[in-house]
């Protein structure tokens, strides 16, 4: 098992660092919701990690005294996941790849995400292997289901200019 950017499209590489993880994806903070992928199956299945802390800049207003981590991010947070898994499945690190949702289905919230929680974000690939993917995702604190959803994203590089 290797954390090494360089092996990026190697079948050996199981996870992936932040390094890594900026390499394939454009977000950056505030917006960049993996801190580490690990447990790559290329094509098939990966897991994201992202810690919850109290610092970051969407509690200041959801919810004053009652910190919450929205929804919307805990999805987007599983879209990164699986850009990354993409990324590392085609050896796309350093390609400037972008990700682009089509559609998100059967979105339910089954628990609430706080400051403290490690969320596990588990995504594997229903139909893909091209420009369109569509992917399940499920997101755990400790073994409980916090959030679960099927999307669809559309994978993009920018065309190199003659």
């Amino acid at each position: 098992m290797t954390d090494a950017p360089e092996n990026a499209g190697d079948a050996a590489t199981l996870s992936a660092d932040l390094a890594l993880i900026q390499r394939i994806l454009p977000h950056r903070y505030p917006f960049l919701l993996v801190d580490k992928v690990r447990d790559i199956v290329p094509n098939t299945s990966a897991v994201g990690i992202k810690c919850i802390t109290f610092n970051e800049p969407q509690f200041q207003g959801h919810f004053p005294g009652k910190p919450v981590f929205p929804g919307v991010q805990i999805v987007e947070a599983l879209a990164q996941t699986s850009g990354v898994l993409v990324g590392v499945s085609m050896d796309l690190a350093d390609k400037n790849l972008l990700v682009y949702f089509m559609g998100i289905d059967a979105v339910k919230f089954r628990r609430m995400v706080v400051p403290g929680d490690v969320l596990e974000l588990h995504v594997s690939v229903k139909r893909g292997g091209g420009k369109v993917w569509k992917f399940e995702g499920r997101a755990m604190v400790e073994g409980e289901l916090a959030c679960e959803c099927e999307f669809t994203a559309m994978m993009d590089l920018p065309k190199k200019s003659a």
